[in-house]
């Protein structure tokens, strides 16, 4: 039995177009499950009450963007999350890096170090904000 050309044509536009669609719903999904996660909700809230960090920034208004889900620093597991969070501003961007803990008992997310680090080098440590970028700069973690 043979198969005409234009119909195994449409079939491989089906295909591509059904394929790409739900790759891009799932890349979507995923992207929502990290934003409407309690230990990503917990750093941008630590960063927009941070006058220091939301200044440097030069926000509001403030951007947050998609995460990179290929970048090895971004692990989650049952019990901790590390987060590489890339945000912008009017003045300057740069990446939040976060790190939690989930009691096992209350089941509720915690910070253990939540930095932003700006485009221009500059830490600022949002659980200890200081005006010393040495003193931040002793102390910054991005390789937990």
């Amino acid at each position: 039995m043979r198969v005409s050309t234009s119909k195994l044509q449409q079939l491989a536009i089906y295909t591509t177009v059904l394929t790409g669609g739900g790759v891009g719903t799932m890349y979507y999904l995923i992207q929502k499950g990290f934003a409407d996660s309690d230990y990503h909700k917990l750093a941008l809230q630590k960063l927009e009450t941070c006058p220091l960090a939301m200044d440097s920034l030069g926000a509001p208004p403030l951007k947050v963007h998609n995460i990179h889900l290929s970048d090895k620093f971004n692990r989650v597991d049952q019990y901790t999350a590390q987060m590489k969070i890339p945000v912008t501003g009017s003045k300057s961007g740069g990446y939040l890096f976060t790190a939690s803990i989930r009691d096992a008992l209350t089941k509720q997310w915690s910070l253990k170090q939540a930095v932003l680090q700006l485009k221009d080098g500059h830490p600022v440590d949002l659980l200890n904000p200081l005006t010393s970028s040495e003193t931040q700069n002793e102390g910054l973690d991005t390789d937990f």
